[in-house]
């Protein structure tokens, strides 16, 4: 999508600092982090959110998830601890309408969230 900012990273129309990228999908530092480590692991096909994923896109999920692992170890958060966040909608906070899971790590974090 044209006007989606995260299409627009995918493309290398707006930079980032990526952090690991694959065919499938590429991971980015937050611009506005709420941890020392908040990195974006996105799809590079456009989907809007986790309800837009349907059955078949299971192996989608599967390279997102390996990425988080693969950005987990090289941030070093793997052995103190991080979270995995999917925000669905504006209520959860969802800011961009492409699907993104947040891999936040070095500092404690608080349950509660939000």
């Amino acid at each position: 999508m044209a006007d989606c900012l995260f299409c627009r990273i995918v493309s290398k129309k707006i930079p980032a600092d990526v952090v690991a990228e694959s065919p499938e999908a590429l991971a980015f530092r937050d611009i506005n982090p709420q941890a020392p480590v908040h990195v974006l692991v996105i799809p590079k096909e456009h989907i809007a959110g986790v309800l837009d994923l349907d059955k078949g896109r299971s192996e989608t999920l599967s390279e997102m998830m390996s990425m988080a692992q693969d950005v987990a170890r090289k941030e070093g958060i793997d052995r103190t601890g991080f979270r995995l966040v999917f925000n669905c909608g504006a209520d959860a906070g969802q800011a961009v309408d492409h699907l993104h899971l947040h891999c936040l790590g070095k500092r404690a974090l608080a349950w509660p969230p939000g």
